[in-house]
């Protein structure tokens, strides 16, 4: 063999071998940009996203499914709320259809695969199912007596929660003891059963070092009643004993940290807890295995029981993790969302944990303000700032608001019920003078007292509570009598009997609109009205 012919040779193995590389990073990029996009929560979409997304995957279903596809209909008309009608008829209406559609009302059902099913199939199905799903939510949307919250829309992060539920032997729910019925999704209970009827879910009442004894007494109550399995839980009060901090007292109540006996009030420790998770998941276990029911071959070589998380962003899932396992584990942040894909710890030889991420369940009974201030939705996405501290305002008395950030609110005026909770505007102005928070305009920075009032709301500064909703409002005044004033019942004030308001003469009326003038700066100065004065005189 010639030199020449060497030469060429190695040319040739050296392109080859550039050209075999290339390749190889062209379809890595490719199933990069295709198989590991990165996890993000999708809450809100435009009309105009939305109108996009459903043609991209009927389009994609038509091209799989050429017979079993049908058009999706998009509906562009804006229908009109109807008028002629009073606010609290609307209420009523609203509340009957709400009933009348609970049941439309569920979390989208992963369908039957089976180990061998092509992937590109059960891709396929996955998406169709979803896009059903999607389709069923759209319809209740264009019900003007309905108003849907914002829910989930991104598949993958369902995909994590179908894993969860289909590993798991004991589903735990965790939610915010501040309102507990809030964040459960009673369907995704029912879900759970679907996959395996011997699966049972556990409410983990997170916070309930929030909750005075008295309250807890009653959810306790409420939930047995209603054959709920719940345990209470502080993740917070957890791992401070787990570091050896000392736990600060909330809100100086002292019957939050009162201890009982009683086994179904107690909040549970870390090694009591783990105890219990691990009891319950081994008695589904054995009620499996007594049965007869077959397990797959995954299930069948595990040694551990699996104790599966799930739960509304922000309620505290990660922080839970992280006590059980001693250790920080999983990502901890206020803002919703942080874990992106669900993760198994194994605890010991007997127990595995599956941390799932915060799914925005869909919902009717609350406001998209009142997700924002429960932690649910970002407060970066509060466009209305008022709306949200008005959510505020209403649940947290009046008293304890003041006390909290040593300020004094504006009292309601002689002709309005002495009663009510403060305006949001009265609490975000009088919040604004009292830490000098003034905007580049020279108007109050409402936006970051906004902010900064809902970081203390979520984190439990700002004392506020729900009862269960079977107590009468009987019941609920003879326990707010015997408690400190800052322990109060959410959404409601301080019950006072307050008198008809006297009738005013325009002389009163007049003074009030002066004074109201002077507090924001709209008046004379008090130097003017001081030479007016010596002139009548």
């Amino acid at each position: 063999m010639g030199k020449n012919e060497k030469t060429s040779l190695g040319r040739a193995l050296v392109k080859h071998h550039n050209h075999m590389i290339q390749e190889t990073k062209e379809k890595g990029k490719s199933y990069k940009d295709q198989h590991k996009k990165v996890l993000e929560s999708v809450t809100e979409v435009s009309d105009i996203d939305a109108i996009i997304e459903q043609a991209e995957e009927a389009e994609r279903l038509y091209a799989i499914h050429h017979d079993s596809a049908t058009p999706v209909p998009i509906n562009m008309d804006i229908g009109s709320s109807s008028s002629g009608i009073t606010a609290k008829e609307w209420k009523e209406q609203r509340m009957r259809e709400e009933a009348l559609h609970a049941s439309s009302l569920q979390v989208p059902r992963r369908p039957h695969w089976t180990p061998k099913m092509h992937v590109e199939q059960l891709d396929a199905n996955e998406k169709q199912a979803f896009l059903t799903w999607r389709r069923k939510l759209a319809s209740l949307e264009e019900n003007e007596k309905l108003v849907l919250t914002p829910f989930e829309k991104n598949l993958d992060i369902w995909r994590q929660l179908w894993r969860v539920l289909e590993r798991s032997d004991l589903i735990v729910m965790v939610v915010d003891a501040r309102d507990p019925l809030f964040y459960r999704c009673p369907d995704l209970e029912a879900y759970a059963q679907e996959i395996d009827e011997h699966k049972k879910t556990m409410l983990l009442v997170n916070k309930a070092d929030l909750l005075p004894t008295y309250v807890r007494e009653k959810w306790a109550e409420y939930f047995s009643r209603n054959n709920i399995l719940f345990v209470f839980w502080s993740a917070k009060a957890a791992t401070a004993t787990l570091e050896g901090k000392p736990l600060k007292e909330q809100w100086g109540a002292p019957h939050t940290s009162q201890k009982t006996d009683d086994p179904a009030v107690k909040v549970y420790g870390r090694d009591e807890l783990l105890a219990r998770l691990k009891l319950e998941a081994q008695e589904i276990v054995k009620m499996r295995k007594s049965r007869g029911v077959s397990a797959t071959s995954a299930e069948s070589h595990r040694e551990q029981v699996v104790v599966g998380f799930v739960g509304y962003p922000n309620v505290g899932k990660s922080s839970t993790i992280n006590a059980l396992v001693g250790q920080k584990r999983t990502g901890v942040t206020s803002t919703p969302g942080k874990t992106k894909h669900f993760q198994t710890l194994i605890i010991s030889e007997e127990l595995m944990l599956c941390d799932c991420p915060g799914l925005v369940f869909p919902s009717f009974s609350s406001s998209r303000y009142e997700m924002i201030a429960s932690g649910v939705l970002p407060i970066d996405r509060m466009t209305e700032h008022r709306e949200a501290i008005k959510v505020v305002a209403e649940r947290v008395p009046r008293n304890a608001i003041e006390d909290v950030y040593n300020i004094s609110l504006p009292k309601p005026k002689t002709y309005e019920p002495q009663s009510r909770p403060p305006l949001a505007s009265e609490l975000l102005r009088t919040y604004c003078l009292s830490r000098g928070y003034v905007a580049s305009s020279g108007l109050p920075d409402e936006t970051k007292a906004a902010r900064q009032i809902l970081k203390d709301y979520i984190e439990g500064k700002l004392p506020h509570f729900a009862m269960p909703p079977e107590m009468t409002r009987e019941d609920e005044n003879e326990t707010a009598d015997d408690t400190l004033g800052a322990e109060i019942v959410k959404g409601s004030q301080p019950v006072e009997k307050s008198e008809e308001a006297p009738s005013l003469g325009l002389e009163q009326v007049l003074d009030d609109l002066s004074s109201f003038d002077l507090a924001n700066g709209l008046g004379p100065s008090k130097k003017t009205q001081n030479k007016k004065s010596h002139r009548k005189n």
